[in-house]
């Protein structure tokens, strides 16, 4: 009896053997993750995140691999974001315009000619407005990885060139689902209408808005300049897409999965971030040869026009979360 128990006893070791080294034990422990944007596979957007993913699978040896959805293959921009938060998408690249359905706070992120540069608002956001929208987005199943880019979004429209906030007058601008975009071009006597993104391009084309904003790689890459005359560097509201992975899945890692994942999060950001701003003048001269017409406005006079929008977007977040940001704000302009 006890000679057989040990021929099972090593049948089994072999077994177990054959199947880890054979791959059959080895691939069942591979964890699949769907990763989902709304960014053109030429953006640095897409880019980031194949660099991302293939990090991820080379540090866990391969035991997580990432699928990446660009171009809103899964659904529009505010589908993704339900996904994210469901756990049917484990990852997305959602802004603040995405997440303030749930979390208010966070559309004053989107307060229009807030910040002074690139270098401002990315030591507002990096800084102690990161932990503070983190724990907030934790609680409705969001874990913000790190901060992304999107870049601070401009004016294009086919009817004139736009010098003063006079010229914005009267202009039916497509607005994503947000309402600090809005409020923005209303305080400005614009007319707005909502157009999904994945519509966006077909709609310039076929006139039902004269214009649409966005930040100048979304404009290049999406190729609006294709269907639009004027560009006018308003640089009016920035927001950043943030790399963000679902709670469910996050419960999923390893401690030593989570913090790979961490880092090589803050790493693509890092180079989306460097190549959105390095492409900037480069694009915009690419429109230009393609026969766009640019104008650099003096944003002193929007900035003067915008109370309205600070009143609708201050009731909208919450008047102390409107005032804690603003003070972040400061903070960081002072450095």
């Amino acid at each position: 009896m006890m000679r057989a128990w040990k021929i099972l006893g090593a049948v089994l070791v072999a077994l177990v053997l054959c199947m880890v080294f054979g791959g059959g034990w080895a691939e069942a422990q591979v964890l699949t993750m769907k990763f989902a944007h709304f960014a053109d596979d030429k953006h640095p957007g897409h880019l980031a995140a194949l660099q991302f993913a293939a990090a991820v699978q080379e540090r866990t040896k391969g035991q997580i691999k990432i699928d990446i959805f660009p171009n809103n293959m899964l659904g529009s921009p505010p589908e993704q974001a339900e996904q994210v938060k469901m756990g049917t998408t484990d990852m997305g690249l959602p802004t603040q315009g995405q997440f303030d359905k749930w979390i208010k706070a966070m559309g004053v992120v989107m307060l229009p000619f807030a910040y002074d540069d690139y270098d401002h608002v990315h030591r507002v956001l990096d800084g102690p407005a990161f932990q503070w929208f983190s724990q907030m987005a934790e609680k409705e199943g969001f874990i913000l990885l790190s901060n992304w880019e999107y870049g601070f979004r401009n004016l294009t429209n086919n009817k004139r060139p736009i010098n003063t906030p006079e010229d914005v007058k009267g202009l039916k601008v497509r607005v994503p689902p947000e309402m600090q975009i809005g409020a923005a071009f209303e305080a400005l006597s614009a007319q707005t209408t909502v157009i999904a993104f994945p519509e966006l391009y077909m709609a310039l084309a076929q006139g039902v808005a004269d214009g649409e904003d966005n930040p100048v790689s979304v404009i290049y890459f999406m190729k609006f300049y294709e269907v639009q005359k004027h560009l006018a560097l308003t640089r009016h509201i920035y927001n950043n897409m943030i790399h963000t992975i679902s709670a469910k899945t996050w419960a999923k890692l390893t401690p030593e999965q989570k913090t790979i994942f961490q880092e090589e999060s803050k790493k693509a950001g890092a180079f989306m971030r460097n190549q959105i701003m390095s492409q900037e003048e480069d694009l915009v001269t690419k429109m230009q040869q393609a026969g766009m017409q640019v104008t650099r406005p003096n944003l002193a006079l929007f900035r003067a026009a915008m109370k309205p929008a600070y009143d609708k977007i201050f009731k909208y977040v919450g008047e102390e979360n409107g005032k804690k940001y603003s003070e972040f704000i400061e903070a960081a302009r002072k450095k």
